[in-house]
């Protein structure tokens, strides 16, 4: 696993309790994020990018400019909001 990546599960797996999750390795350069055995999303690592999947939707960051630390914050909020609307 990539030291993007490692960085990425370990801020993770602190917070994985407080929003119902495990994060789990997918394969040498990628995550999945689950739910009660269900994915909620999958980041892979592609060299100068990393790659969010969600909800069918493909989102790429350049890891150059979105940090470990970045990626998890939006994941957070895209958690959040997620919880929100399935609240409502």
């Amino acid at each position: 696993m990539s030291e993007y990546l490692s960085q990425v599960r370990e801020m993770l797996s602190k917070d994985a309790g407080k929003y119902n999750i495990k994060v789990e390795n997918k394969g040498k350069n990628a995550l999945s994020i689950t739910r009660e055995g269900s994915e909620l999303m999958s980041i892979r690592d592609a060299d100068d990018n990393v790659e969010l999947t969600f909800r069918g939707q493909k989102y790429t960051y350049d890891k150059w400019y979105t940090k470990p630390q970045h990626l998890v914050q939006v994941i957070i909020n895209v958690l959040n909001a997620n919880t929100q609307q399935n609240d409502a």
